[in-house]
């Protein structure tokens, strides 16, 4: 299962993650920092397996720049960048938290070390709650919670959630890791004060194509085709198409593809007492003997 593919697209967005963790985000707005991270994963030779997410402060996941998107990192944010790599459709997802406050610097370091013990157990054939469990304890034992309602996942070739969840709190719940698939392990951690649990926003700004239905509507059928050409099945952004569609008129075909439910948009994600959020994420291949971390 651990083909060149996956080693590759590990390669390449572990490094990038590496240099954006190293990078002063102060003062960039998220528009430049997807742009440079999803130019970056193209120069390496690589191919965006989703649009990078630059989530900050209670926004736990799914922010991505809207076209010309001016919000800018401050010193107080805790930014959380999730990114993705692709190889002929094999995936390494991947992601980090940085801040310029040391009052974020425990909750970034709890984050990481439920991420680093979940690693340390795994291997093929072990019950996927005993990762859970490990995650669960490490947060709980240090004073945070765990976002209950965000997991990780399992990885298919061009299929970024495969169906199988790995929960960051223990439940009855579980399968077996299998050496034949690939899976992302991703802690969602917040403060004692946080409820644990994230809502929907009001902002989508990521989509996804879930069918090829014909629309009967030649301009639509047509957006369709072009979703697929270039993206399969994967997630995009509203950037992505705007470089080769009209801004207004992308929008408006996007909106009825998403009214009659052939694209998916995916609603940002909230702490819902409106707390601060970390993550953390590798994918990995068990193996017979322990694991391949191929984002490590």
């Amino acid at each position: 299962m651990c083909n060149a593919d996956y080693i590759k697209a590990g390669k390449i967005a572990s490094s990038i993650r590496e240099k954006i963790k190293k990078k002063n985000l102060v003062g960039l707005t998220i528009y430049e920092i997807c742009e440079e991270v999803e130019n970056e994963i193209k120069l390496l030779g690589g191919k965006c397996a989703f649009p990078v997410n630059v989530s900050i402060n209670d926004i736990a996941a799914h922010y991505t720049a809207e076209p010309n998107d001016q919000k800018t990192i401050s010193e107080r944010d805790l930014v959380k960048i999730d990114l993705g790599v692709q190889i002929n459709g094999y995936i390494a997802d991947t992601a980090t938290t940085v801040s310029y406050d040391y009052n974020d610097y425990e909750l970034i370091e709890i984050t990481n070390n439920a991420l680093k013990n979940a690693m340390l157990i795994v291997e093929a054939g072990i019950k996927s709650n005993n990762i859970s469990k490990i995650i669960e304890e490490t947060i709980k034992r240090a004073g945070y919670k765990a976002i209950v309602n965000l997991s990780g996942h399992s990885l298919d070739r061009y299929t970024i959630h495969s169906g199988k969840s790995i929960s960051n709190i223990w439940s009855s719940e579980h399968f077996l890791f299998s050496t034949k698939q690939a899976y992302a392990c991703e802690p969602f951690v917040t403060t004692k004060l946080g409820s644990g649990f994230v809502r929907e926003g009001n902002s989508r700004n990521i989509f996804a194509l879930v069918s090829r239905k014909k629309t009967k509507n030649k301009e639509l059928d047509s957006f369709i085709e072009y979703i697929w050409n270039e993206f399969n099945m994967l997630p995009f952004s509203l950037r992505w198409i705007n470089k080769y569609w009209d801004n207004k008129k992308s929008q408006i075909l996007l909106n009825k593809l998403v009214n009659k439910k052939i694209v998916h948009a995916y609603p940002v994600l909230i702490e819902s007492s409106g707390q601060k959020v970390a993550q953390a994420e590798h994918t990995f291949i068990p193996m017979n003997d322990g694991v391949k971390i191929i984002t490590e």
